[in-house]
């Protein structure tokens, strides 16, 4: 590929894409979405004629034999990554894989270990780590800024599925792949490792389920098989920026009053903050109190609804589009599979220990 090249993008899945990944991926210069599948045709149908995609698959693997589609962006049900991304990188497309990676770290491993083998672009769609108030947090942290760190905390909290009247769906279904810890938890546990340059050692969680049964389509009551709210603690291994540090990580996604999402990370010397807006804030020790840090929010593509994630997506998208352009096969900063793959076992290890009701060591 060369920088000339229009990259031919196909879209699985018509849900969250219809927000973020299409209106992303539309607004990159030299790419365009030349197909879209999902499993409800009519739906794909709906979006594409929004967004003037010119094709609609009602397989998803047709998608993979399209030789204008270099690029598969699958934003499906967690329990079909793995069959879609093997079938992609057979087929030498360039992936990115929604989060989290997998159902569980074994599917994750196979994803991993057939990227390497296919030397293709593969990446997991952690969009938060090009925020430019994240990326200067990153970058205070490594110069040493809060000395080493001892704590990080996250707080997640949404009233988004607290209605009880909202229509059982696959992110109900625990065997589909639904839930915070993979919605939210694969999000911190991602940026926990990019922001600290290490690996979590042990982990403990409690997952909670607030409503317990939810109404289909056709009305049928349907029991909810996963977690609306989880609670982790975490140890860190110790590293260049890490001694003895510990964190804390609150998601629900049932909790009325004003959302929040906001990171805390607390080191010997100071600490840093920062919030869903990009509002960054940093504190020295005795300061009591804190004090901006001036950044950026970043791009938003015309018809994204503003938040984090949407800002994120738009640069990242943008990046990955300019990477296959010039022929490459990574971004810089972005998750690859191995991350996916070490966030996933973290994940893993979080749902082991509420079952035994233990820390997990990993």
């Amino acid at each position: 590929m060369t920088n000339q090249k229009t990259i031919g993008i196909g879209i699985i899945g018509a849900g969250f894409a219809q927000t973020t990944q299409i209106p992303g991926f539309q607004n990159c210069e030299g790419a365009q979405i030349v197909a879209i599948a999902s499993a409800r045709r009519e739906h794909a149908e709906e979006v594409a004629r929004e967004f003037d995609i010119p094709h609609v698959e009602s397989d998803w693997r047709a998608i993979m034999s399209r030789y204008d589609v270099d690029l598969v962006s699958i934003v499906t049900p967690v329990v079909h990554h793995c069959e879609m991304v093997l079938a992609a990188l057979h087929r030498g497309k360039a992936v990115l894989c929604e989060k989290p990676m997998a159902m569980n770290a074994d599917e994750a491993k196979r994803m991993m270990e057939s990227a390497r083998e296919a030397g293709a672009l593969a990446l997991i769609d952690h969009e938060l780590r090009f925020l430019p108030g994240r990326i200067k947090m990153r970058e205070l942290i490594h110069q040493g800024a809060i000395g080493k760190v001892r704590h990080a905390a996250l707080t997640f909290r949404s009233d988004s599925r607290a209605d009880p009247n909202r229509s059982w769906n696959w992110w109900s279904d625990e065997k589909q792949g639904g839930g915070a810890l993979g919605a939210i938890g694969s999000h911190v546990v991602d940026g926990f490792r990019w922001f600290l340059g290490t690996e979590v050692s042990e982990v403990t969680a409690n997952l909670a389920t607030h409503i317990s049964e939810r109404k289909d389509h056709e009305g049928r009551s349907r029991p909810v098989t996963t977690d609306d709210e989880t609670n982790m603690l975490l140890r860190f291994a110790d590293g260049e920026f890490t001694e003895g540090a510990t964190g804390m990580a609150s998601m629900s996604l049932v909790e009325a009053g004003k959302p929040e999402h906001r990171l805390e990370i607390f080191g010997s010397s100071g600490a840093l903050m920062i919030e869903e807006n990009g509002d960054l804030w940093q504190s020295q020790v005795g300061d009591g109190q804190w004090n901006r840090v001036e950044v950026g929010r970043g791009e938003l593509a015309p018809g994204m609804r503003d938040s984090s994630w949407a800002r994120g997506f738009t640069i990242f998208s943008r990046k990955i589009v300019d990477a296959l352009r010039a022929g490459e096969t990574t971004v810089e900063g972005a998750a690859t599979f191995e991350d996916g793959y070490r966030t996933q076992l973290v994940l893993d290890a979080a749902r082991t220990s509420f079952e035994r009701g233990c820390w997990e060591r990993l």
